[in-house]
């Protein structure tokens, strides 16, 4: 029976038990990650109630008891910069219970309290704005932004907002892309009318176009998108805002293919829709194939979709026009270059086969017991194999056939380097 090694035990084989034991507990990680994540949130969120009940003015906050708040603070028993479990101050407490009084007293009795970011790893550089445009209060947001609330510098950084597969939500960072991703068109032109930079970008270099990309309200992100298209219009010195690219080089164009999302990718076609003219039920339609086609650019849709990962991609391959798109290139240029490839194939295997059958061979002449044996070939010698004109005519075809067997392995490097570089041509 086999035995590891603890690292306080002595032995030749005690580096192995830990790496064993090392292995076996990121295996375990791994297999209850998303539990243990679940669970670690909960024991979070009951922490920051418990504090929250054992705080008079945390409390006060969250019930909306504006009297209680009051008496504590003419009686100064109360620090209105008390932080939470989760680095909350109160106004965060007031802003997350959507209690609008609380929140203008404590406005008014603190105005830094407004720009004042939440501190843990978890929520780090949530402010009280974040919170309001999320819940769609749109009288806090309006409050908030009177007293001075900085729209475009605070980022919420911690863990529960990057994209992760543990997070529920992935709103971007900065308090405009909240509101976006929100939804309420209503908080978004209340931002804008305040300053808010419509261009502003995440660590991974989205857009609010691309953060509405992946949002799961595919209906809702749809309108967002033209809210935000219709504000970019108004501004086209800096561009278009759907132009912008992340740090992976997409647009929200490809981002929105990339990432599978149908509803979004024949939303944005339809934009690209040009109608020439209509005939009763037959309409002449254009489509711009920016970004799409694979000829002039670098990192074209078509080649993303083919070289993802992500199965959902293949999906977009049967919207149209894609579908036409890819039916056209096949019919166009792949199908002859797999035609022509077939053909070299078949003449190649025939050259080769007929190289084998017509190898240099002669009869073996010793080691004959009786003349009913039966009759063995040996290879020729090097010197005998090259001397009749049939000879010749050989050696041109093992020429061909160990050149065509370069040529097809140079091909089959290329295709498993450059899968794309055939089907995108």
């Amino acid at each position: 029976m086999g035995m590891l090694l603890l690292p306080g035990d002595r032995g030749g084989g005690g580096g192995g038990g830990v790496l064993l034991l090392g292995l076996w507990a990121a295996l375990r990680r791994k297999l209850q990650g998303e539990k243990s994540w679940a669970r670690k949130l909960d024991e979070i969120n009951l922490l920051q109630q418990k504090r929250i009940w054992e705080s008079p003015l945390l409390l006060a906050a969250k019930e909306n008891d504006v009297s209680a708040i009051q008496k504590m603070l003419a009686s100064h028993s109360c620090d209105l910069h008390e932080r939470g479990a989760v680095g909350e101050t109160v106004l965060h407490v007031a802003a997350l219970y959507n209690n609008l009084e609380a929140a203008q007293l404590l406005i008014d009795s603190a105005p830094e309290l407004v720009n004042e970011a939440m501190t843990s790893e978890l929520y780090k550089g949530e402010t009280a704005l974040h919170i309001a445009v999320v819940n769609k209060n749109v009288n806090l947001v309006k409050a908030l932004l009177e007293k001075g609330a900085d729209i475009n510098g605070p980022r919420a950084t911690g863990y529960v907002f990057r994209r992760s597969s543990d997070n529920l939500i992935y709103f971007g960072q900065h308090i405009l892309s909240f509101a976006a991703c929100a939804g309420s068109e209503a908080v978004v032109q209340l931002l804008i009318e305040y300053g808010a930079d419509i261009r502003v970008q995440d660590s991974l270099g989205n857009t609010i176009l691309h953060i509405l990309v992946l949002q799961p309200n595919k209906a809702a992100a749809c309108q967002m998108y033209n809210l935000f298209l219709s504000y970019s219009k108004q501004d086209q010195k800096q561009g278009d805002l759907d132009s912008i690219p992340n740090n992976e080089g997409l647009t929200p164009f490809k981002l929105a293919g990339v990432e599978g999302n149908t509803m979004m990718f024949q939303h944005l076609m339809q934009r690209r829709k040009h109608i020439q003219w209509t005939f009763g039920p037959v309409t002449s339609t254009l489509y711009d194939l920016t970004e799409i086609d694979s000829w002039g650019d670098d990192q074209s849709l078509l080649e993303l979709i083919v070289t993802t990962k992500n199965r959902e991609a293949r999906r977009i391959l049967d919207l149209t026009p894609v579908n036409e798109l890819v039916s056209l290139k096949w019919n166009k240029y792949g199908r002859p270059y797999f035609c022509v490839l077939a053909l070299f194939y078949v003449l190649y295997m025939i050259c080769f086969t007929m190289c084998c059958v017509y190898r240099p061979l002669k009869h073996r002449s010793f080691n004959k017991t009786h003349e009913r044996d039966n009759t063995i070939y040996i290879q020729k010698a090097l010197q005998e194999a090259y001397l009749t004109p049939e000879d010749d005519l050989r050696l041109v075809g093992e020429l061909i056939t160990v050149i065509g067997a370069i040529v097809i392995l140079i091909l089959e490097v290329r295709e498993v380097t450059f899968p794309s570089s055939v089907f995108c041509v």
